[in-house]
């Protein structure tokens, strides 16, 4: 089985991603941010950096579905299906030219026909994560990366609030494989007896996929 998760930053999707990886007792594959040098670049000047931002996630994102696709079993914490989304709406807020666009648009497709001609060509599950916009904007606060905070800065704050909208009308639309929703405001994982209730709610699906 391999699974994947996706949801806006500060949801709680890679703590989701570590729990549904020790409850199978499988591999988790991170996003690369900590060690991505690409990124607090971007959010000082997004306009200079947007283009290699998206590049840099890419490659990122494309040698790990390949890798994650190829093992027997993982849960990988976000996923190259996702990517266009980010930079689509880095082209809506100028920060990627049209014609950036259009070169990444069909490197990605490239990418992708190059996955179909693997043995296993789709994940078996999205996990998507969601929570409302306030509960979004204080995990992020609260994690405290420099770059990611929003106090005096009504851009990125907006910036978050299109990327959340945009995440719905992504997830609706997502049909490359099964799928499911996870409400983590209702069920934080940080509080007792949320993370059985979700991992229930994960094997239930997975049930219904092996039938």
């Amino acid at each position: 089985m391999v699974i994947i998760t996706a949801g806006m930053i500060g949801v709680g999707k890679t703590t989701l991603t570590g729990q549904i990886a020790d409850h199978l007792g499988t591999k988790a594959f991170f996003e690369p941010v900590g060690e991505n040098p690409v990124l607090p670049l971007y959010y000082k000047d997004p306009k200079e950096y947007g283009f290699l931002l998206q590049i840099y996630f890419l490659n990122k994102r494309f040698a790990m579905i390949k890798k994650a696709l190829s093992d027997d079993n993982n849960v990988l914490d976000r996923s190259i299906y996702e990517d266009a989304l980010f930079t689509r709406e880095n082209n809506a807020e100028g920060n990627i030219t049209d014609t950036e666009l259009d070169v990444y648009l069909k490197l990605l497709d490239n990418m992708m026909n190059e996955l179909t001609q693997m043995p296993k060509k789709a994940p078996d599950l999205l996990v998507y994560a969601e929570t409302d916009f306030d509960t979004i904007l204080y995990r992020i606060k609260k994690r405290g990366r420099d770059y990611e905070q929003f106090e005096n800065n009504p851009e990125l704050e907006s910036y978050y609030y299109k990327m959340w909208t945009a995440y719905k009308q992504w997830f609706d639309e997502y049909d490359v494989s099964p799928k499911m929703k996870i409400d983590l405001q209702k069920y934080d994982l940080e509080k007792a007896g949320n993370i059985d209730i979700v991992l229930s709610q994960i094997d239930d699906r997975l049930a219904e996929i092996r039938k």
